[in-house]
């Protein structure tokens, strides 16, 4: 035997040593069940899910190296045996941790159906999807390539197996998305890339095309007649669908009735019917920064159900009697035809509200249902609803899909006007089931308490600009003094920092059958009732609502019970994809200002680097600490701080700096800004 290969072998033995040495020392404390999420680097954190398989819960992800992760990828469910290794574990960055959770990945319960984007790579009769993912570091092997994929086309592959022996994991192409670069071919790889879907099949188009508009006398004796009640609704200028209208009427006694007419979906889409089924499937509309991939067939979003002015249309309405401080006198929920008189968009609407004298009736009543809703939102705010007023862009692109800007939302009073009634209808709703129907299954729109870990973070952080906020805060409580503290830096130039902060110690909304109420709105009972063409939980309510005024026994709990959770999840996928979208668009816009300078303040702070948004549009990109020439800059963690080690310069949110491009990335959505300093 040769001297190399003897040396091989004893590094093998020695190798193999320390391994099962290691593994002695290793205690498996229990098994769980999760869902892997992969890092471009190959190892990955384990998601548990809500059942455990063995003893034990844990709430934290589970830490896995790359090569204990046996095959497991992305999306993938598997089962986890937990250890913790001498005390030391990793980060989400792979940093060292204390007291991290690590384990070993022990078998794979079911593959991702969800496909990975890469490049399609030929070789004779022999084909890889390239990949450039920040969570699939491997390509993977194609076994037959479709006629219509060539040599650099984008595609979706899904993974079907990666047998032992094997370099690469195997699958197969489920969609060639077109040529890098082509606007349809990116919006379609980043729907792709969260397995949501860009067009209907042709059977789902058939199945609606076949619904019959015809509204009979037998569906108009059924409901309550607001056809000659005056009545419009305000929507975005761009707006092609509208599943929410206003009536007004003076009373005799001087109240105002209000009616909330909503798109009466579910007298079209009866449950359990193709259409039905891929409007569940996908949950809600997706909103990508150049085009809208809706939840129902065009036909049902945008004519049947769309309650354009001067057509007949069915909705669903809650009607109610308010009296000159905004309070319900009376209210009534049922189903309704209308006949809107107008038609119009936010600036119309609030041109009118901002007019002096009205000078027609529509004007009367516009400014009249301004009022009501201004005291609405009064009474909101200060039994402690959160309003967190964080800068929303939009990405204007042209008609071919290029982003020629990128401008600030801007909220004005017709959106309150909107937005007030809507809240108010979906409370009214919820009110009703819970205490006229108690013990009725229902869907709720639920948002629980801040984390108080979070929430002490948060207190930490404000008292570093000066502002107290007492420890130990919970429910209506903290809500009030968050909302004093709101006030008090209101204008301030860390404003911006604290709320955004604040937004991160907040639990998310969610649906469920379970009724906790929401914090952030400060309601008892809430739901979503008002937008069917485009949520399908509002579906869901509908059709529980209509039940259960007819006098109908609850609904299968277990079952509305799942459909939450599918809901809340494939409302967390369309606003990731919708993220992905606008960031796209954001890099893309970049691109052509590389080498400009800018203001911007710090939006997040790292070990390896600043966040910055720059000013106007809000554009985020990072500075890497490692670029920073004038000092060696470390993060304090707990009082969320950059601080140069030499100079003591500190970066914290809200800081002001002035940053040069330096790189748009489009495949990694990434922008890299240079810190100019003085």
């Amino acid at each position: 035997m040769s001297s190399r290969k003897q040396k091989n072998k004893q590094a093998y033995r020695e190798k193999r040593a320390a391994h099962l040495a290691r593994k002695r020392r290793e205690k498996v404390l229990f098994q769980i069940e999760g869902t892997v999420q992969m890092t471009r680097e190959g190892f990955c954190f384990v998601s548990p899910v809500d059942v455990p398989v063995g003893e034990g819960r844990v709430t934290e992800d589970i830490f896995v190296k790359a090569n204990k992760t046996h095959g497991a990828l992305n999306g993938d469910r598997v089962v986890v045996d937990v250890t913790r290794l001498s005390g030391t574990g990793r980060g989400r960055g792979g940093e060292s941790k204390p007291g991290r959770m690590e384990g070993v990945i022990t078998q794979i319960v079911e593959r991702s159906a969800k496909p990975f984007v890469g490049f399609m790579h030929i070789v004779g009769d022999r084909a890889w999807v390239l990949m450039q993912s920040k969570v699939m570091p491997y390509d993977i092997s194609i076994r037959e390539i479709p006629k219509e994929a060539k040599q650099g086309y984008k595609v979706a592959a899904v993974v079907d197996d990666w047998p032992r022996g094997e370099s690469n994991p195997i699958g197969h192409i489920v969609d060639v998305l077109g040529a890098p670069g082509e606007n349809d071919t990116e919006m379609h790889a980043i729907l792709a890339e969260y397995g949501l879907p860009y067009r209907f099949e042709p059977y789902i188009d058939k199945a609606a095309e076949k619904i019959s508009g015809e509204i009979t006398p037998s569906d108009i004796r059924e409901r309550k007649d607001f056809r000659k009640t005056l009545t419009f609704t305000i929507d975005p200028s761009d707006a092609k669908d509208f599943d929410d209208a206003i009536s007004y009427r003076l009373l005799k006694n001087g109240n105002i009735e209000l009616g909330v007419h909503i798109a009466d979906v579910t007298h079209y889409v009866e449950p359990d019917t193709v259409i039905d089924k891929e409007a569940r499937l996908r949950g809600t509309s997706v909103y990508l920064a150049d085009r809208t991939v809706p939840m129902l067939p065009e036909k049902l979003c945008n004519s049947l159900c769309s309650l354009r002015p001067h057509e007949d249309k069915l909705t669903f309405s809650a009607v109610f009697e308010l009296d000159a401080e905004a309070n319900v006198v009376k209210q009534w929920l049922g189903r309704t035809i209308i006949n809107s008189d107008y038609r119009f968009d936010y600036d119309q609407a609030q041109a009118i509200i901002e007019k002096e004298n009205a000078e027609s009736e529509i004007e009367t009543a516009i400014k009249a249902l301004w009022t009501v809703a201004d005291k609405l939102r009064n009474a909101r705010f200060a039994s402690g609803a959160l309003n967190f007023e964080r800068p929303e862009v939009k990405v204007i692109c042209d008609e071919k899909g290029k982003p020629v800007d990128v401008v600030q939302k801007q909220s004005v009073e017709a959106n309150h006007l909107i937005e007030e009634f809507m809240l108010l209808a979906n409370r009214s709703v919820t009110e009703f089931v819970a205490t006229q129907r108690k013990d009725c299954t229902f869907v709720y729109r639920v948002h629980d308490e801040p984390n108080q870990e979070k929430l002490e973070t948060f207190r930490l952080f404000a008292k570093s600009f000066g502002y107290k906020l007492a420890p130990d805060l919970g429910g209506l409580k903290a809500s009030r003094e968050l909302k004093k503290l709101f006030d008090k830096a209101k204008d301030t130039p860390e404003f911006s920092a604290l709320e955004l902060m604040c937004l991160r110690c907040m639990a998310k909304a969610k649906y469920d059958v379970e009724n906790i109420g929401h914090y952030g709105l400060s309601f008892k009972y809430y739901t979503h009732f008002t937008s069917p063409i485009r949520r399908y939980p509002d579906m869901m309510v509908h059709r529980l609502l209509a039940q259960y005024l007819d006098g109908a026994k609850s609904a299968d709990k277990a079952y509305y019970e799942a459909q939450c959770k599918h809901a809340s999840e494939r409302e967390q996928v369309a606003a990731d994809a919708e993220r992905a979208s606008v960031k796209y668009k954001m890099v893309e816009y970049m691109q052509e200002r590389l080498g400009y300078t800018f203001e911007g303040t710090v939006s997040g702070l790292t070990e390896w680097g600043m966040y910055v948004e720059i000013l106007p549009t809000h554009i985020e990109g990072m500075v890497a600490l490692r670029d920073i020439k004038s000092d060696f800059f470390e993060f304090d963690e707990e009082h969320y701080v950059l601080r140069g080690r030499h100079s003591g310069k500190r970066y914290t949110m809200g800081s002001k700096v002035r940053i040069r491009v330096t790189r748009a990335d489009l495949d990694q959505k990434q922008i890299d800004y240079e810190l100019l300093e003085d």
